[in-house]
């Protein structure tokens, strides 16, 4: 065999190798978001264009995303790296400066999955919302795991399947799967009142587990009432489809 040959062709089938785990570990690390505007009320819009810029002197690229109050929104694709969020109602050119009005918020190059929590905020009377990065890596938030986040000022605790749950006020947890397969399992929850020491109950029910899936909780007011209330958003995404 000839040697001089030999060598270009490893040399091509090494690179088409590195160039296919390139792209796999593209693939794998492709930043996304999902959206939830958790308190958003009926007069607000349902869509609104999100800019993503690596300069937070500029706007940065747009694409119009929902804004659910009752579900996740789909996965949206995001530039990697240090980037700045603003909302719009409209889409602004991506070299021009993003109104003063407009909310921003920083994401770190780390944060390669996350939500996007939208809240109501009527002091800004032109895009009136306000946003919180929810970090949700898949090392550090897995499948069949539940992340729990108290927005009150009210403490919840008790049994969620195999799992115990203490949820002091504006405090973040996640639990392990709370049964091991897919299957329902009760939840028994209750709550503190300021300044009393007895318990009051929340909730006594069943909720079905799916290990394929993730799930986001939160713990948030409930108008007219002293007891709080739990929302809960399952997260499953369809396995990517391997080339044939």
């Amino acid at each position: 065999m000839n040697h001089r040959t030999l060598y270009p062709r490893l040399a091509v089938l090494i690179c088409a190798s590195l160039i296919s785990c390139a792209s796999s570990l593209l693939a794998q690390t492709e930043r996304t978001v999902r959206i939830l505007f958790l308190n958003g009320p009926a007069e607000a819009p349902e869509k609104i264009h999100l800019h993503a810029s690596t300069d937070p002197a500029l706007a940065g690229a747009a694409q119009e995303v929902e804004l659910p109050r009752l579900n996740l929104s789909p996965p949206y694709v995001l530039p990697a790296g240090d980037i700045t969020l603003s909302l719009a109602p409209q889409a602004l050119p991506a070299d021009q400066a993003a109104p003063a009005t407009s909310p921003k918020i920083q994401v770190p190059a780390t944060t390669n999955e996350f939500y996007l929590l939208l809240a109501h905020d009527p002091t800004n009377k032109d895009v009136p919302m306000r946003m919180q990065i929810i970090p949700a890596n898949p090392d550090s938030f897995q499948k069949g795991q539940m992340l729990w986040y108290n927005l009150t000022s009210t403490r919840v605790g008790g049994q969620v399947g195999s799992q115990k749950l203490d949820m002091k006020p504006q405090s973040r947890a996640i639990l392990d799967a709370p049964a091991s397969g897919n299957e329902d399992y009760n939840v028994n929850l209750s709550y503190y009142i300021a300044g009393r020491q007895d318990l009051y109950p929340l909730c006594e029910t069943k909720w079905t587990h799916d290990p394929r899936s993730r799930s986001i909780y939160f713990i948030i007011n409930q108008p007219g009432s002293r007891a709080p209330r739990v929302m809960g958003f399952p997260d499953y995404r369809e396995p990517e489809k391997k080339p044939e």
